[in-house]
């Protein structure tokens, strides 16, 4: 199927439109994301000698593939609920600018490639962690979102696995540190994931997506669940030091900014409006990047 807008176009153009189409598939800022987190607990968990820079950039590469290829066959499977929404209808399958066909050979290319990368360059648990995470993401949570809340718990796993993978690659093995790292970005999910919820709530309806927990409710009650899981962030932002992963200067970072990242949510409780969404959402995409380049720093 030919792209509407690419008519008009000469061959550069739409060669250069359908390439963007593909990247687009990749959900870039997502699997950057994803890159970043496993490089986060590569290093983390890295120690003595020099850093193996070749397995960290084939690392984050591989996760940025794997990624990129969960989420493109979460956009096959949905493509018919994306184009009821109004913030995914302009996407390349909604729009037919890639076909289905196409998605589903661009997702087996670059999950193969993904993991092929990983098993070359790091080990056999690492990309058995990525294929999980890939699997739990495309096949469990995505079928999920129109269950129930329960998506959250299940997409909330595949989202904390990348720094996990990142130790095990490092260390070859499990240990309490990994689970540590893995906890933080397990918990933040859920005010990240509901304050999302909560601001397209409206336009998940229309898909028939039920994230909001509460009885898919925007009340009190929801606001609460978000402040109690934030709440849980602060001593868990701690246990990186206590367990000598990092240093003290990070601890205080992340307490910080656990504090304002909670003060959010009290904001959200006395409002219960869009708007107090709007700035946990915004909140939960500075916390745990910056709080990740505080342990980095720390442990550098």
């Amino acid at each position: 199927m030919q792209y509407p807008e690419t008519q008009s176009l000469g061959i550069s153009e739409i060669l250069s439109t359908y390439l963007k189409g593909f990247y687009t598939l990749l959900k870039p800022r997502l699997s950057f994301l994803v890159a970043f987190s496993s490089a986060f607990g590569y290093v983390l968990g890295f120690s003595g000698g020099s850093i193996n820079w070749m397995v960290l950039t084939f690392l984050a590469f591989g996760g940025f593939l794997v990624s990129g290829s969960a989420v493109t066959i979460n956009q096959i499977i949905e493509v018919e609920h994306d184009k009821k929404m109004d913030r995914t209808k302009n996407r390349p399958l909604p729009t037919g600018m890639i076909s289905k066909n196409e998605a589903i050979l661009f997702a087996i290319i670059t999950g193969i490639a993904g993991l092929g990368l990983l098993l070359v360059f790091t080990n056999l648990l690492t990309t058995l962690l990525s294929l999980l995470s890939l699997l739990l993401y495309s096949f469990v949570y995505t079928p999920l979102k129109r269950v129930g809340p329960i998506a959250v718990f299940a997409g909330a796993i595949p989202g904390a696995l990348p720094p996990l993978l990142g130790w095990v690659a490092a260390t070859n093995g499990f240990s309490v540190e990994a689970w540590i790292i893995f906890g933080i970005q397990f918990i933040w999910q859920f005010p990240h994931f509901w304050a999302i919820a909560w601001v397209a709530d409206e336009d998940y309806k229309k898909a028939g997506f039920k994230l909001l927990p509460s009885g898919g409710q925007k009340d009190l009650n929801t606001a609460i669940q978000i402040m109690i899981y934030t709440l849980f962030l602060i001593p868990l932002g701690l246990l990186p030091t206590l367990f000598g992963i990092t240093g003290v200067t990070s601890a205080l970072v992340a307490t910080i900014c656990g504090v304002l990242f909670l003060s959010q949510t009290f904001y959200l409780m006395k409002e219960c409006s869009k708007e107090a969404a709007l700035k946990i959402m915004f909140g939960s995409f500075l916390y745990l990047p910056i709080v990740q380049v505080a342990y980095l720093l720390d442990k550098i």
